[in-house]
């Protein structure tokens, strides 16, 4: 049941706070009350995540997350550039984390990682028909990249290996859709 028709909340000022790759905004909102309240959030310019999918295997990297203090298992990703498509920032992620390139990148669907607190808007891919080139990873990225196949990457999700989201969503989708996607070549 409905109890509230009208659901959204009108901008009345926005002030940004900090501005750089990652911008932190603090905006004063009108309610639908009537009454104002402020929302304090991210802006972000949104990213890709990419599954390399090959014979059945798939390519994940590895890196070490600050802000989790540990090394990571998860699907080549990475911010979207300023006026960038995200079909344009999902192979040169793809290129740049692990040298692969594509003859079909699809992409199967968007999320919102943290929307009470950012505006990111994440897109996910496949990649398939890949051929090998040479890696370019930013100078401070530090990555492993390793090919597995999708049952044992599916399996470190089930083992509480893989927690990262956007890698848990991408292999959860392939394992529902992914049979439908290599049927339709």
């Amino acid at each position: 049941m409905s109890h509230y028709s009208k659901l959204k909340e009108t901008k009345v000022s926005s002030t940004t706070l900090y501005k750089g790759v990652l911008g932190v905004k603090l905006d004063t909102v009108r309610l639908i009350n009537g009454h104002t309240a402020t929302r304090l959030y991210f802006d972000h310019r949104g990213a890709c995540g990419i599954l390399p999918v090959e014979d059945g295997q798939v390519y994940l990297v590895q890196q070490y997350r600050y802000p989790v203090g540990q090394v990571t298992w998860e699907i080549p990703a990475g911010k979207r550039e300023k006026g960038q498509s995200f079909l344009a920032c999902a192979k040169a992620e793809l290129k740049q984390e692990t040298g692969l390139r594509a003859k079909k990148l699809k992409e199967v669907l968007m999320f919102h990682p943290s929307n009470a607190f950012s505006n990111e808007e994440l897109h996910l891919y496949v990649a398939t028909g890949l051929s090998r080139g040479k890696d370019a990873p930013d100078e401070d990225e530090f990555i492993n990249l390793k090919k597995l196949p999708f049952e044992k990457a599916y399996r470190l999700v089930e083992q509480g290996k893989i927690a990262d989201a956007k890698t848990i969503i991408m292999l959860q989708w392939y394992k529902l859709h992914g049979h439908k996607l290599c049927s339709s070549k």
